[in-house]
């Protein structure tokens, strides 16, 4: 099997008997090892003292006072965030079960950072054994912010963070100026030719993604999301891409970025949809269940739509979680 995404921390976790990921020390200290925790020169005797605490036994149980004797404010916050989300990480029996709890408990406030990290390690796990570049590269949208770009029936995007680390690097090549000038002077199209090239650099994250004309990375997205859905939840679902949504009886739609969940709900409420907001839609989805026994009866054996957006400032943000919380289920057992 062809190893991937090394940066998930894939490779700190063990698998629970349920197919989950367990909480290890070892991934509990990567999370310590963040430039955010680590005390600076200047940091307080408490915080450090905190800190190496930590080090030495990750699970300790860190009474409010250690916090609160912090003298940095900002550092205070930090380690409450960090904690308060180790300690859900460690209550829950599995990675996947606390990302559960963490959705439909609305959040609670936890940085959209762990959130990201979560749905990685998540997707690394339920596509483990995968073979397919154009399935793993659509798979980044759900943890990585997406910079997009058309022309000539192409929606190219292409990763948010490598395009502004390397702004301004280098010459121009044709699709940086499709991108901005602030693209990657190294961004390749992901094409039949040169998927072989994805093993070897999936965690640059640096092969952008024709989410319009090429079929393989539509339905690549839409494996993803069955993956996902399934994993998650441990309900079988099929996905398929549209070209354009003509149904007008929709008994339900899930807007996969919060562009595409306002887009949407003008539309379900039949109100007028600016042109400009209608192009930004980038894909759409028809989701069915295999099983409805769990599907609310409003819906029935009735499709879902999964609309995915673009903003005004040509990003596409992803929010995996819409898939959990908005697809109409009750009853649903928990996969993992």
């Amino acid at each position: 099997m062809t190893e991937f995404w090394v940066s998930s921390g894939h490779h700190l976790t063990q698998r629970t008997g349920g197919g989950g990921l367990a909480v290890t020390d070892e991934l509990i200290l990567a999370y310590l090892a963040r430039p955010e925790l680590a005390p600076p020169e200047d940091a307080c005797a408490a915080e450090r003292g905190l800190y190496a605490d930590l080090l030495a036994q990750p699970r300790r149980t860190v009474p409010p006072g250690a916090i609160a004797a912090i003298a940095d404010a900002d550092a205070r916050e930090n380690w409450e965030v960090l904690l308060a989300f180790r300690d859900r990480l460690l209550a829950a029996r599995s990675i996947e079960a606390a990302y559960l709890g963490l959705v439909r408990g609305g959040l609670q406030g936890t940085p959209s950072l762990f959130l990201n990290q979560l749905v990685h390690l998540i997707l690394r796990n339920a596509l483990d054994g995968c073979d397919d570049p154009f399935v793993l590269r659509a798979a980044e949208l759900f943890f990585r912010p997406q910079r997009v770009s058309r022309l000539d029936g192409a929606v190219l995007l292409a990763d948010a963070e490598v395009i502004e680390a390397r702004e301004g690097s280098a010459p121009l090549s044709p699709l940086v100026a499709m991108l901005g000038k602030e693209a990657a002077n190294e961004l390749d199209i992901l094409n039949a030719e040169n998927a072989w090239s994805y093993w070897s650099r999936s965690d640059a994250f640096s092969m952008a993604l024709n989410l319009g004309s090429s079929a393989q990375s539509r339905e690549g997205l839409a494996r993803v999301i069955e993956a996902f859905v399934g994993h998650l939840l441990n309900v079988s679902v099929r996905v398929e891409p549209l070209d354009r949504l003509e149904e007008t009886d929709w008994r339900w739609f899930v807007g996969l970025d919060a562009e595409a969940t306002r887009i949407g709900n003008a539309l379900w409420r039949g109100e007028h949809v600016e042109d400009a907001d209608q192009a930004r839609v980038i894909a759409i989805y028809r989701l069915t269940f295999a099983e409805t026994t769990f599907v609310d009866e409003a819906v029935g054996d009735r499709p879902v739509y999964l609309l995915l957006a673009g903003t005004p400032g040509n990003l596409v943000t992803m929010k995996p979680q819409n898939l959990i919380a908005g697809l109409p289920l009750t009853g649903v057992p928990s996969g993992s």
